[in-house]
């Protein structure tokens, strides 16, 4: 009962913020929030937009089996921005972009832009899927199980609850709403890791030590190439998890695209692509914490990294059970709420390229809804991996595409042939699939987040050829 009365009055304040920034909203308001967003708020709200769910339940339990070298790729991600912040904001800001997909129209082609909005579409819906599905299930397991409350209809009230709050005010909403968000995550996070240092009858000084001689801290791979946590793999991985995931992304990009300047839109991609390596710091952190207590107290390890957090929260008290619910929950919402603005977007202007259209958006906004609700049920019947790693194997595949569409028309003066590229955005990743298959069968290896580069190659490389190529 405690929990239910902290996420209601947690939503209580949500729907206060909601209500406060959708006053006399329009679809630019939807859209771009009148491009007048503070660059300092949308950084911070981005914080826990880029964070998620995933992240509050998988990476403390990644220590488990690859030690903190996820830090590798977060520095990675670092570039990453910077890259972004200075290579394509300016462009999305010079030609005053809605979608960023608009770009591949003007520079490739009708075929070429409608490939990549729809290729967007599918890869942010799975995506966004898995994240939502943690906080779907954590509140299943804590809250509503108890209650004989069914998972789906778990499911629908928690993405009903993200279309009440979002259905007016949009981008405007959530610059605000996904910066209360991150606050309630970070506070979550901190006490968690404070009560988890008072059950090893630590102070936090000594808990900092203890983390750093810990073999679980081990966070530089330099001596197995062969691995998938090697440093440069890992480094490289991040670098263009960052340029797809956020540079050619239009749920990541849309807030950007919010602030009043290019300069302060710059200012805030910085920030909170530095930030993200600290934080998930504090993540792992307090995976070496959990995994020291259970050793201390005697208790197994979980096979599954992502049950090492749970485990602890389900046996610590009604406090740490409702800082985790809290945490998870503003991790989610942070990240569902924009993915599901985003896809109305792309669906109303990129898809239709009815961007005035008030009812239309309205209309495609439920939808979207509609199919989350579909794919998170889709997800907890076939999943079978760690759900960060879902994501990111995701990714590569329905990523890489738009990563080789937006490299050819950036990286070359060459025309494409428009006819082809849906041939050649889907072949890739197919082709990607047989390539690692095989090399695993002939060679034991397979590969990791580099299939993403893999993946963006073989579309550039077919995109270069095809453009001789009649149809």
């Amino acid at each position: 009962m405690v929990i239910i009365v902290a996420v209601l009055f947690y939503f209580a304040l949500l729907f206060t913020i909601s209500r406060w920034t959708s006053r006399q909203a329009t679809n630019t308001t939807f859209y771009r929030a009148d491009c007048r967003s503070p660059w300092y708020m949308v950084a911070f709200g981005m914080i826990g937009a880029s964070i998620s769910g995933v992240t509050f339940v998988s990476v403390p339990g990644m220590v488990l089996h690859t030690q903190m070298t996820y830090l590798q790729m977060c520095m990675g991600f670092i570039l990453g921005y910077v890259v972004v912040a200075f290579g394509l904001l300016p462009l999305y800001y010079r030609l005053n972009l809605t979608s960023i997909y608009g770009y591949l129209g003007q520079r490739l082609g009708r075929r070429s832009y409608k490939t990549g909005a729809s290729f967007f579409l599918l890869s942010k819906m799975m995506g966004a899927a898995v994240r939502f599905y943690v906080v779907c299930i954590i509140l299943q397991r804590f809250v509503f199980d108890p209650m004989g409350v069914p998972f789906v209809l778990t499911v629908v009230g928690m993405v009903m609850l993200i279309w009440l709050y979002t259905r007016h005010g949009g981008m405007k909403t959530l610059v605000w709403t996904d910066s209360f968000q991150t606050l309630c995550l970070f506070v979550a996070l901190l006490l968690i890791i404070y009560k988890v240092t008072k059950d090893l009858g630590l102070t936090m000084g000594e808990a900092v030590a203890m983390i750093d001689k810990n073999a679980l801290s081990r966070v530089f791979v330099f001596d197995d190439w062969v691995s998938k946590q090697y440093f440069w793999k890992q480094f490289a991985s991040g670098v263009f998890i960052v340029l797809v995931m956020t540079g050619v992304d239009q749920d990541m990009m849309q807030k950007n695209l919010t602030c009043k300047t290019l300069r302060g839109a710059q200012k805030d991609m910085c920030t909170y692509g530095v930030a993200f390596l600290p934080a998930n710091l504090l993540f792992l952190s307090l995976g070496v914490l959990l995994a020291t207590l259970a050793q201390q107290s005697g208790l197994s390890l979980p096979a599954n990294g992502d049950d090492l957090l749970p485990t602890y929260v389900s046996q610590a008290g009604t406090l740490v059970m409702v800082l985790f619910t809290l945490g998870i929950v503003a991790a989610s919402f942070s990240s569902a709420d924009s993915a599901l603005t985003s896809l109305t977007t792309i669906y109303c202007v990129d898809i239709k390229e009815r961007a005035a259209d008030e009812d239309l958006r309205k209309r495609v906004h439920l939808a979207m809804c509609g199919l989350f609700v579909l794919f998170i049920m889709l997800f907890k019947t076939v999943n079978s991996t760690s759900l960060i790693d879902a994501v990111y194997i995701i990714a590569s595949y329905t990523y890489g595409p738009l990563l080789g569409l937006f490299a050819y028309g950036l990286l070359t003066h060459k025309e494409v042939n428009d006819r082809w590229v849906p041939y050649i955005a889907i072949a890739s990743p197919l082709l990607c699939y047989a390539i690692d298959w095989g090399t695993g069968q002939m060679t034991g290896y397979h590969f990791g987040y580099e299939l993403l580069m893999l993946n963006a190659l073989i579309t550039f490389v077919g995109l270069w050829i095809s453009r001789r190529v009649p149809l």
